[in-house]
């Protein structure tokens, strides 16, 4: 299993982009004012702020590419609220939630994961 991405919830995408730009990440997707991703200086994990109007609520959403099939984990009692989805970012995605509530979602995104047609 591959640590890929964490993405949280932000109220002010473009403020807190700033910061994390400071702090030494590489922004490589700049959808602002709703979103935008980075890549860490080392390894490859990517790091996403994502915009919201209550970060009162649990918003924590951890994405891990997986060997494992969605049908597996099914079969080990995993509980899914979706099933594979090709989404308009185009990654494959099923969600589920941790014991604490916080969004796990497996995917596959090939190329599409650090180099998007969109990529800056």
């Amino acid at each position: 299993m591959n640590l890929n991405q964490i993405t949280i919830q932000v109220l002010n995408v473009e403020l807190c982009c700033e910061f994390y730009k400071t702090l030494g990440l590489q922004l490589i997707v700049d959808a602002k004012p709703r979103y935008a991703r980075f890549l860490c200086p080392n390894g490859d994990s990517t790091f996403s702020i994502h915009e919201t109007e209550n970060t009162t609520k649990n918003t924590t959403a951890i994405y891990f590419e997986v060997e494992t099939t969605y049908t597996t984990l099914v079969s080990k009692g995993v509980v899914f609220e979706s099933a594979p989805e090709l989404k308009s970012w185009l990654w494959t995605e099923a969600e589920c939630k941790d014991p604490n509530g916080n969004s796990v979602i497996i995917y596959h995104a090939g190329k599409n994961r650090k180099n998007p047609s969109w990529r800056i």
